[in-house]
This record gives structure tokens, C-alpha cells and sequence, in this order.
């Protein structure tokens, strides 16, 4: 199944990014999760269908009201690369631990 991982930066913490991230790409029926990173920016993978994926990618290029999305750098995802990823996707979309490193 396709899988993206995009990378928001900008105004993207503090400003209710993850949630409503969580909230819009469960309303497009994908998996996957959130995170804040430790430079300020937002991470999140995404697994489902290459529509529902644009969907979600063009989303956050504006986020929630607060938010001020400078750029996001979107990458596909190999299925060897979605396997080893560390947190692992599941059944749902999640907000995760922020990455510190």
C-alpha cells in the first residue's frame, strides 16, 4: 500500500498541528502517525491510497487556522522503508512521542 512521510515547517507546534493532522487524515480513512520534532517541525506517515495521500498532503500545506506552514517536503515511502520504521504504523492515525534527535 503507497505511504508518504511528510515533513511541515513553519508555525507547526504549539498551534493544535498533530491533533487536527490525526482528526483529517482519519476523515480520509488513512494510517499512520504524528510527531513533533525537536528543530520545530512537524512529522508525520501516512499509508492508504495515492488520492486519499494528495488529499492529506495538500491539507497540510495550510494546516489548522493557527498554523503557518512555511513548506512540506513529502517522500514516497518503499514498503522496506514503511517496515522498519520506528514508531511502527498500525490500524489508526496517532499522534506519537516527539523526536528528540
Amino acid at each position: 500500500m503507497p505511504a508518504r512521510r511528510f515533513l511541515i515547517r513553519g508555525v507547526v507546534q504549539g498551534v493544535g498541528f498533530r491533533h487536527a493532522t490525526c482528526r483529517e487524515a482519519r476523515r480520509l480513512g488513512l494510517h499512520g502517525w504524528v510527531r513533533n520534532r525537536a528543530d520545530g517541525t512537524v512529522e508525520a506517515v501516512a499509508v492508504g491510497d495515492e488520492g486519499r495521500l494528495d488529499a492529506l498532503e495538500r491539507w497540510t500545506q495550510r494546516g489548522p487556522p493557527a498554523a503557518k506552514v512555511v513548506a512540506v517536503e513529502a517522500t514516497r515511502l518503499p514498503d522496506e522503508a514503511l517496515a522498519s520504521l520506528q514508531p511502527t504504523v498500525d490500524d489508526d492515525f496517532r499522534q506519537v512521542e516527539t523526536a528528540w534527535e
